[in-house]
């Protein structure tokens, strides 16, 4: 029989350090289920299109960004270990319990262009320590626990709490364990970039794509596959079965912004899974993890994946 997610929550509960953040992982996890659901009948319910609003970050706002960041917030209100609330769809943070001991930092619904397309899209999530409202801009390695749910074929939760990464797949209304400590394979010559935005490249970025293009003719010495989803949480569960490399470098247009993917609900909870599953992250100059945010919706350059190929990257962007 294989084991739930409840009696895994239960075993992480019992060291002290961990108990409140495995509660809010378990009500993540509700929160994922209830919205699953509301995607699978979505166009049946008139959640499609768009709102004609846009969110703080000056992107258009779907039915369905609304309805899952409502989700979200709606099941962190219900736990009094949550302090504050950081989502992509709010411009502030939101004070919840006042006697919380954590911060939730959440993207809703990841990837939310994809719906009118049927592709996968998802939620991603962080967990910090934070009585007070300072306490939110920490950076990515005071997580105490991060994860991502993918609703593609299947609807899969990964979670880590630090110290091994673990994959559970929904079935009824209950999540259950079905890869355990996942290690990111070493060598997968496959990478991931949006090649749309080549124009904007800095010179290293374009000198590693063009050597992963050229294959086994090239410095990296095998043929390389491209692969793009417009999903990080598609493009990370991938890398998790398979490896290979994820790359949203900022380049000279998003530069002024610092990037693109957002650092504290999306390149800090992903990296701290690729990172817990043997893998490596970084902006191209820093360990993703060491970033010091200053800004709740902070944007960063983010390079995860395999950690040979990872490191590769960086040894080109340093030359």
């Amino acid at each position: 029989m294989s084991t739930t997610l409840t009696a895994y929550l239960a075993q992480i509960a019992t060291n002290p350090e961990l108990a409140d953040a495995a509660s809010i992982a378990a009500d993540v996890a509700a929160a994922s289920a209830e919205l699953a659901h509301v995607l699978r009948t979505a166009p049946i319910a008139g959640l499609s299109g768009t709102t004609g609003t846009t969110n703080v970050q000056g992107e258009a706002q779907k039915p369905l960004d609304i309805e899952a960041n409502r989700i979200f917030l709606e099941r962190c209100r219900a736990n009094p270990a949550i302090a504050w609330a950081v989502s992509e769809e709010e411009d502030h943070p939101i004070r919840l319990a006042a006697g919380g001991t954590h911060g939730l930092l959440f993207d809703p619904l990841d990837g939310s262009s994809n719906l009118d397309v049927n592709v996968t899209v998802g939620s991603i999530f962080s967990i910090i320590p934070a009585t007070a409202e300072a306490h939110l801009l920490q950076p990515g390695g005071a997580q105490r626990a991060a994860g991502f749910v993918a609703y593609g074929p299947a609807t899969s939760l990964v979670l880590t709490f630090g110290e091994t990464v673990e994959l559970f797949v929904l079935s009824g209304s209950e999540f259950h364990l079905v890869e355990a400590d996942i290690r990111i394979p070493e060598d997968m010559p496959e990478f991931s970039i949006n090649t749309s935005r080549e124009r904007f490249w800095n010179e290293g970025t374009r000198r590693y794509i063009a050597d992963c293009l050229i294959g086994e003719l090239g410095p990296l010495g095998q043929r390389h596959n491209m692969r793009w989803v417009g999903s990080m949480v598609a493009e990370v569960l991938r890398i998790l079965s398979r490896g290979g490399i994820f790359l949203y470098p900022s380049d000279s247009e998003t530069a002024k912004h610092g990037g693109r993917l957002r650092l504290l609900y999306e390149a800090n909870p992903m990296s701290l899974i690729v990172i817990t599953a043997g893998g490596g992250a970084t902006t191209g100059q820093l360990d993703l993890l060491a970033v010091a945010p200053s800004d709740i919706h902070q944007r960063i350059s983010v390079v995860l994946g395999s950690k040979r190929q990872v490191d590769e990257y960086v040894g080109y962007v340093a030359d």
